[in-house]
């Protein structure tokens, strides 16, 4: 229940709604509302209700509506894995990606220790040279040669990854090299399996039958604004993670068999306006085999799911592109729309030019603008329709998901979820489940993003604490 208060002598609106909110007979349960969602950046606001009927007789078991909320609402994290848009969902994401990729490294999730004798890589497959760019040159010893202009750039330098010469410089190649990326990966998995079928004397047809490949990979971004790979591969036996591969399928085999592939990978893009693309895997390609957790071992189950993890949750950002969609959503982007008769007229939102906001006024890098426009514009063309870039030219061209895995490598993030949401569910002390057949009838209808203010103070309160939570965790070697 609401109380009347006069607060008009409070200049600051979220102070006076946070008093307002205080005041509520029931401010606890607005408050543990905003601790549910982890205090998320921009939660998702529902109002409906929801009954869970007993499939024959029809009584109602148990029934929640908003209306008895004190706020009238209900939130939902927005979920979102990427840390430039809610850094609390995803640390959630990079934990549940951390328990995924250790679970396929050492087993649990459903997936068996034994899992750690089998032969693990961590390989990086990276894209080619479109040009040179600026970038501190290191020799094996790792001796700081530094760049081809003659200067040794600091590592926050902006002009790194950027190109010497941009007017000689692939736009076109790079854009369509992050647009075929996940097609390049999908043509790399096929020729490992050949390689390897090749290496052990058998036919890809006749390993199926003995050896089964597994993995899990994320996608990063180079500064240059071009996407690698990050991949776990792993030999099982021809049911998965519970059953041992054959004797001779080596970590050796596997890392022979994953540069010949990489280097057999091409895919041909054929355009008037750009011309022949020939477009495959950079020469850089590092394959590392996957030690057990021991003081002495360079590179061990811990380090690698915590490496992948952290990727999962970035994006093209980090190059200095933007990250939000730049294409008008009312027109898709075509800068038309139709009317109720059917005629086409320009559309309104963005007057005709499909854009949300004009490329040139973009606070990025002209390296990060050029990428953009090329996207743009080759997504205007009716040969490269199918790739939809207007639509991906926020993310440079690349159109893949971040994180991928093979179906038998661990459990699923869907199975993580499920386990964490009956884990709270349990710990707020909602009954199980009737036995017997239930009939769950619901109506929830979306009311906007975001909090109020005074909620939004709280929200910051939740952040505030958690940030430093995982920074303890952290301090300690704990992944949350």
């Amino acid at each position: 229940m609401k109380r009347h208060l006069d607060l008009h002598h409070v200049a600051s609106l979220a102070a006076r709604d946070l008093i307002e909110l205080v005041n509520l007979d029931d401010f606890d349960r607005v408050r543990e509302q905003i601790e549910h969602v982890r205090g998320c950046t921009r939660p998702v606001q529902l109002v409906g209700a929801t009954a869970t009927l007993d499939g024959t007789t029809h009584d109602v078991l148990r029934a929640y509506t908003t209306a008895d909320e004190p706020t009238g609402r209900l939130l939902t994290a927005c979920g979102n894995r990427r840390s430039s848009r809610c850094p609390s969902c995803s640390r959630l994401y990079a934990g549940d990606t951390y328990q995924l990729i250790k679970a396929g490294l050492t087993g649990g999730k459903t997936v068996p220790e034994s899992v750690r004798t089998h032969p693990r890589v961590f390989a990086t497959l990276t894209p080619p040279s479109f040009g040179h760019v600026h970038g501190n040159r290191t020799t094996k010893a790792g001796k700081n040669l530094g760049c081809r202009c003659g200067l040794r750039h600091a590592d926050d330098d902006p002009t790194l990854g950027s190109p010497l010469d941009a007017e000689t410089y692939d736009y076109a190649g790079a854009v369509l090299w992050n647009a075929h990326a996940g097609e390049l990966w999908g043509r790399f998995t096929t020729y490992l399996r050949r390689h390897v079928a090749r290496a052990l004397g058998t036919t890809p047809t006749a390993l199926n039958k003995r050896l089964r490949l597994s993995y899990a990979k994320v996608a990063e971004y180079q500064r240059r604004g071009l996407v690698h790979f990050h991949a776990v591969i792993r030999f099982d036996g021809p049911e998965g993670s519970n059953d041992a591969p054959p004797a001779r399928a080596t970590a050796e085999v596997m890392a022979d068999a994953i540069r010949q592939a990489a280097q057999d990978v091409t895919l041909t893009v054929t355009s008037s306006h750009t011309g022949p693309k020939v477009l495959g895997w950079g020469e850089q390609i590092d394959v590392r085999e996957i030690s057990a957790a021991t003081a002495d071992s360079p590179l061990t189950d811990e380090m690698v799911a915590g490496y992948v993890a952290k990727y999962a949750t970035k994006g093209a950002e980090g190059t200095g592109t933007v990250d939000r969609p730049l294409h008008c959503y009312r027109c898709a982007g075509s800068g038309v729309t139709t009317n109720a008769k059917g005629a086409s007229r320009p559309c309104g939102r963005c007057q005709g030019n499909g854009l949300t906001e004009p490329l040139d006024s973009l606070n990025v890098s002209p390296h990060v603008r050029r990428m953009i426009t090329t996207c743009w514009d080759l997504g205007q063309l009716e040969e490269f329709a199918h790739l939809r870039l207007w639509k991906w030219a926020h993310m440079l061209g690349f159109r893949g998901h971040f994180s991928t895995k093979s179906r038998r490598y661990s459990t699923t993030l869907g199975a993580l979820r499920e386990v964490r949401r009956t884990w709270a569910v349990t710990r707020r002390g909602v009954p199980e489940e009737e036995s017997g057949t239930t009939l769950v009838v619901s109506d929830w209808r979306y009311l906007a993003s975001g909090y109020s203010p005074g909620e939004e103070l709280l929200a910051a309160a939740v952040r505030h604490d958690r940030d430093l939570v995982a920074r303890l965790r952290h301090e300690g070697g704990d992944h949350e």
